[in-house]
């Protein structure tokens, strides 16, 4: 039996009372456990490219773990649209639809794409900054630091993957 020194882990503290996740008027997520009430929290994925769903964590300010919760198909109600959109705020991958055009197959170039955030562009610095993750997802980081994310290079269209393949 342990000791009654012994603070209950995370995943123990969540199944006294559930955990009740809101964001106040000024966008400060806070979250209560029982009577505890943490302020400035914010949500992590453990895997937010091939397993976004599964191993979801609510940090605190300094970093620490105060709730997991396994999957988010297993939440339900108010908790989980909290959850999901403190991780919305959080999180910004747009995903590559298409490549339009590129200004060159040397780097740096500008590549015209669509995204499923709307059409924009970015400036490719190297081929080193395109991250083959698996046979068919990558990360490309543009010359500004935001990572565009191809999930399924295979169902892109024709043009797309051509002009891809000049830069792999």
């Amino acid at each position: 039996m342990p000791s009654s020194d012994t603070a209950p882990s995370p995943a123990q503290s969540t199944q006294a009372s559930p955990p009740k996740l809101w964001a106040d008027a000024y966008g400060v997520w806070h979250l209560s456990l029982g009577s505890e009430v943490h302020d400035h929290v914010h949500a992590v994925r453990a895997f937010p490219i091939m397993c976004p769903q599964e191993g979801v964590s609510i940090l605190s300010r300094e970093g620490k773990e105060l709730c997991w919760f396994d999957a988010l198909h297993e939440l339900h109600g108010e908790l989980k649209e909290a959850l999901l959109q403190c991780l919305q705020m959080r999180e910004f991958m747009p995903e590559i639809l298409k490549l339009e055009s590129v200004s060159g197959y040397i780097t740096p170039c500008r590549w015209r794409i669509q995204t499923n955030r709307g059409q924009t562009q970015l400036l490719l610095n190297g081929e080193e900054d395109i991250k083959r993750l698996n046979a068919n997802t990558l990360i490309v980081a543009d010359a500004y630091g935001v990572q565009f994310l191809i999930k399924n290079l295979s169902a892109m269209d024709r043009l797309s993957r051509k002009l891809l393949d000049r830069f792999l």
